[in-house]
């Protein structure tokens, strides 16, 4: 009999053992290099096909660089604020513009953080339910075109974000 108290007391520390070290380690979903180059290209192409000469970031959800293209004849500028702007939609959660409408009251103390300015052309790359990055996109003559580029490539790729796992 004590030999089957025992056994069942041992199986019970075994499986709270292992349940307790359950979480000690989680995936998460992260933008490849293949489809962050694919928007970028893709931004840049919309934005040259409209007249404008941009720089387009994509950036992971931790915002580490992941891809970064200027167009010939854009300013160098350009990458380092389009970046700032994709770290911006990551560090949010939303679009850089919806943050900007929606913050404006510390809008001049966000952009003294390194790496971050508050500006729209940004957008949120979500795949799944999952944030994988985020675009961002600067050069055209406003925000609102540089979205519009992000956008853009955003929805020329939505079956392939759709179906990512």
């Amino acid at each position: 009999m004590i030999y089957k108290f025992l056994i069942g007391l041992l199986a019970l520390i075994a499986t709270s053992i292992n349940a307790a070290h359950a979480n000690d380690a989680y995936s998460i979903k992260n933008i490849g290099l293949d489809l962050a180059n694919d928007l970028a290209q893709a931004a840049v192409a919309e934005c040259r096909k409209r007249g404008y000469q941009v720089s387009a970031v994509v950036v992971d959800r931790n915002g580490l660089l992941r891809v970064a293209l200027r167009d010939d004849l854009a300013p160098r500028f350009t990458l380092q604020i389009s970046e700032e702007k994709a770290n911006l939609a990551v560090m949010a959660g939303t679009s850089s513009a919806d943050f900007r409408n929606r913050r404006d009251d510390i809008r001049a103390e966000m952009n003294h953080l390194d790496g971050i300015i508050v500006m729209e052309g940004a957008l949120e790359i979500i795949a799944g339910g999952a944030r994988l990055g985020a675009i961002g996109v600067s050069g055209a003559p406003g925000g609102d075109i540089d979205q519009d580029c992000a956008q853009h490539a955003l929805d020329k790729y939505a079956d392939r974000l759709e179906f990512i796992e």
